[in-house]
């Protein structure tokens, strides 16, 4: 079974779900995790958080399944948006008032 690495010149900050999934599998299939890390070019801590967060998304472990962890991420984004936005409404009711 061959897996290609995604192809960008530096670590993505998470990788697509197929490509974690496949990991997971070559892992599950009893390869040793530094040897599937060698073989993709990824580290092996990288397998390790996949298979702790993929435990939590199943309900084998206790933790922030990854839907939580990705709505928080889009409300703090969009709080940051709104705070901005803020500041904006603020400094040009300074400038006006």
């Amino acid at each position: 079974m061959t897996i290609q690495q995604p192809p960008e010149a530096v670590m993505p900050r998470s990788y697509a779900p197929e490509f974690r999934r496949k990991v997971l599998d070559l892992v599950a299939s009893g390869r040793k995790v530094a040897e599937v890390a060698r073989l993709l070019g990824i580290s092996d801590q990288t397998i390790y958080v996949g298979r702790r967060q993929h435990l939590i998304d199943t309900g084998q472990l206790p933790g922030a399944t990854s839907s939580d962890l990705s709505e928080l991420a889009a409300a703090r984004k969009r709080i940051a948006e709104l705070e901005a936005e803020l500041a904006v409404h603020r400094r040009a009711a300074e400038l006006l008032g």
